[in-house]
């Protein structure tokens, strides 16, 4: 309804009319729509409906995404300039099942641009964005992300793995919500066998909708070449 109602005041009211003219008939028309039908038609709550209109300009999408989306959702995601995020954002909320208070809380988090996704070319965001809409089907560059948020383990400014690694366990919930939707905790250092020789991963998590195990291998410091080579003999084991 309230798609239709901006987009009727944007087409058949305004005629795109967008100036001192456009904003004193919202104001009226706001004043009549109150009077007529009670709250709910402010002239600020107008203005939300008719960029709704505007940045949501096919209504198909829109019946797609308001059968898990409510109007609360959409007002997070209209003043995004980025129709890109938007989408992202708006498919995210979709299939993890947001709650009215997390599109904030992740745009705020900068949660596309942590996303493999967003350093991608546009066509090939466009197009894994269209899979994601059409087929619900999450791909890594959706999942993973660089760098991760991890505030939330409060800890000191110098601190070594295992502080780390005993920090998460110890807010696992947390740490699962900043890995993302679908994760499920397996193993704390699991032990694995490889050529005869024992390894051991620090921690081990599984993921539903990539239907992939996720091997974490902690590390402090900056990067360096063998991590790599250590990560790679774990994408070895069977």
């Amino acid at each position: 309804m309230y798609w239709q109602v901006g987009h009727r005041i944007n087409q058949e009211v305004l005629g795109g009319e967008r100036a001192k003219y456009g904003k004193q008939v919202v104001v009226s028309l706001a004043k009549q729509l109150t009077q007529e039908f009670g709250r709910g038609f402010s002239d600020k709550q107008l203005r939300r409906m008719m960029q709704c209109a505007e940045v949501f300009p096919e209504k198909d999408i829109v019946v797609s995404l308001m059968r898990q989306l409510s109007w609360t959702h959409f007002v997070a995601l209209i003043p995004m300039k980025d129709p890109l995020q938007r989408e992202f954002y708006a498919q995210m909320c979709r299939i993890e099942g947001w709650s009215v208070r997390e599109p904030g809380e992740r745009i705020d988090s900068m949660l596309y641009q942590r996303t493999a996704l967003s350093k991608k070319p546009e066509k090939l965001i466009e197009k894994e964005l269209q899979t994601l809409a059409e087929k619900n089907r999450l791909e890594p560059s959706l999942v993973l992300k660089d760098p991760y948020v991890l505030d939330f383990l409060q800890l000191n400014d110098h601190y070594l793995e295992k502080d780390l690694e005993d920090a998460i366990l110890r807010d696992l919930e947390s740490f699962l919500l900043e890995l993302g939707s679908g994760f499920s905790f397996i193993a704390r250092q699991k032990r694995i066998q490889i050529d005869g020789d024992d390894f051991y991963i620090d921690l081990l998590f599984y993921n539903r909708q990539l239907k992939q195990l996720v091997a974490v291998d902690l590390k402090t410091g900056r990067f360096k070449a063998h991590y790599k080579g250590q990560v790679e003999i774990y994408l070895r084991w069977r």
